[in-house]
């Protein structure tokens, strides 16, 4: 992603010297908030965990997972949210900022990162309803002051919305690898409707260790409740009171010019105001989006799910007939892109195909699914026919890097979220009928959630493979930069890289490549040789490994 980033930066600088001019209106952008309260209940700190303001309150369960509960008009429901969970937004800001500042380490980039936000955001605040900008604008209030030479905090806010839709763009072939399913009738144990799905966007590890667990109650619309994050108002996974979730995946898209509707905004106006794919899809259709997106459907009064494809020139609706089992990965399936490019070339180079396959393999497997068989696919570390891929391999459905995984049973509306470390903690469940029940007479100060529910963690999480996995990691960390600044790495180095993750492509592929540059070929030959010969997630990846052996081979005849 560093170098796609950088070449987005360079390529946009010639428009921003254009189009500057045009950037002031947007700078001065405010929400209407006239007409909604902006007077807040007094936040009330139960404990180190707990607090409660009104009827609204956060607490942090013994998962690590906070849930937190906040009702009211736009506006008043951002400032309770921000006054809720400031410590909660402030972490999540520095996480952010500290991997973009780590994309873009000189302080020239940075300051040109500055304008260049400002510019290719300048669309954005057209295309997002004022209801949710005075929603951003009230949690906006609670954000640091760190990061105001970035831009203030509403604006900043209001960009942070987008940094899922510019990340799958930026990342091209390398997608994140997000992966759902749904199932009903004959495939379940009692023909509801059962949905399962991973949210593997990943901004390191420290974005995804405050989780929030956030159910809302609008003074418009349905009440809701979505997998979240400190200052995030929009939707990547969630279920309404009427039974109707909503999940997002990313399609390949191009490398937009300017940023409209965030898909996360998308989501959350389906999710608020929707009961019926057939509401989501009219929603859905009146915003402009600037990249490709499924966004995933379930509906309880209709037991079946859909997706609804989006792109910035097309839109697509996939429904299934004759089966009782729904699958999305990466690439659209709709006939509105069976002519597209871009997606052909997902499905061929990438590794949603592959995924796509294993769920399927997977869900054949059982003559009909439950939550913990749910919960189990979607912690699946293999390949397909039960391929051993390495750790950490994106064709794996659980590639141990997801944000969360999340299984729904809309007609009970329950659900059940992972906690952390991503799909391996246990998952925890709520019952949105519970939730949303008599909250004013009985706010919480303890969880809300359904003990006697959980699906217990992985036992993976306490293996020594887990904790080899964990060391893998941080020493491929260390390996890439090392590669990029042409530093030195000892040998025992070297050697843990591959022996802690043997089977995975990348250890032998970055052992060899770091050989290369030191001009040690008869060291690098055979790391090369072995990365070969593993399961490698994409064609443009495959291409590099072969293209350094060949190069290797030559160096040495």
């Amino acid at each position: 992603m560093h170098n796609s980033l950088l070449w987005f930066l360079c390529a946009a600088w010639f428009s921003i010297s254009l189009l500057s001019c045009g950037i002031r209106p947007s700078l001065e952008d405010r929400p209407v908030t006239t007409a909604f309260n902006s007077n807040v209940p007094e936040v009330i700190a139960i404990n180190d965990s707990t607090r409660i303001a009104g009827n609204n309150f956060l607490t942090k369960n013994r998962f690590g997972l906070w849930e937190l509960y906040v009702e009211g008009d736009p506006l008043e429901r951002g400032l309770i949210t921000g006054s809720l969970t400031e410590a909660l937004i402030q972490k999540q800001e520095a996480a952010f900022f500290g991997k973009v500042q780590e994309l873009v380490p000189s302080e020239g980039q940075q300051k040109f990162l500055k304008k260049f936000l400002a510019w290719y955001n300048r669309k954005m605040y057209q295309h997002i309803p004022n209801e949710y900008k005075a929603e951003i604008y009230g949690v906006s209030q609670f954000a640091s002051d760190t990061y105001n030479d970035i831009a203030p905090p509403y604006l900043r806010s209001l960009y942070l919305h987008g940094a899922h839709d510019i990340g799958h763009a930026l990342q091209d072939l390398a997608l994140v690898g997000c992966s759902a399913f749904a199932v009903w009738g004959d495939k379940t144990e009692d023909g509801q409707l059962l949905i399962g799905r991973n949210f593997d966007f990943y901004a390191g590890d420290e974005f995804a260790e405050e989780k929030i667990i956030a159910f809302v109650k609008p003074d418009q619309g349905y009440g809701f409740m979505s997998v979240s994050w400190g200052g995030m108002i929009g939707v990547v996974s969630g279920m309404n009171s009427e039974g109707l979730t909503v999940t997002i995946n990313a399609g390949k898209s191009k490398v937009p010019l300017t940023a409209k509707t965030p898909i996360s905004i998308v989501a959350r106006d389906i999710l608020q105001y929707a009961a019926t794919i057939a509401e989501a899809e009219t929603i859905a259709r009146k915003y402009e989006v600037f990249v490709s997106e499924a966004i995933f459907v379930g509906s309880a009064s209709e037991n079946r799910a859909a997706i609804i494809e989006v792109a910035p020139d097309n839109f697509g609706v996939y429904e299934v007939r004759n089966t009782s089992q729904l699958i999305c990965s990466n690439h659209f399936q709709s006939s509105a892109f069976s002519e597209d490019k871009r997606n052909q070339k997902t499905i061929e180079e990438s590794h949603s195909a592959y995924r796509f396959a294993r769920m399927e393999e997977l869900i054949a497997e059982e003559a009909t699914l439950n939550v913990p068989e749910a919960v189990a696919i979607l912690r699946n570390k293999n390949g397909k026919d039960d391929a051993v891929l390495g750790f950490g391999n994106e064709k794996a459905l659980n590639q141990l890097l997801a944000h969360h995984g999340v299984v729904f049973k809309p007609k009970e509306r329950q659900v059940w979220v992972s906690s952390h470390p991503y799909q391996l903690g246990a998952f925890v469940a709520y019952d949105l009928d519970e939730v949303f029940a008599n909250r004013a007479q009985n706010p919480a100060i303890s969880s809300i959630s359904i003990p006697s529910a959980v699906v217990p963690a992985d036992p993976f999480l306490t293996s020594e493979a887990y904790k080899k996995y964990e060391a893998y990691r941080r020493i491929e960390r260390q390996m890439e930069v090392a590669l990029e600044e042409k530093a030195l790495v000892s040998a025992s180095v070297l050697e843990q890289l591959t022996a802690l993750n043997p089977d995975y492509w990348k250890a032998h592929f970055l052992t060899g490549k770091y050989y290369y540059e030191q001009r040690m070929y008869a060291a690098a030959l055979p790391y090369f040789t072995q990365a070969a010969s593993l399961v490698i997630p994409s064609v443009p990846e495959r291409e590099a490994v072969e293209k350094y052996l060949r190069k290797t081979q030559r160096k040495q005849s």
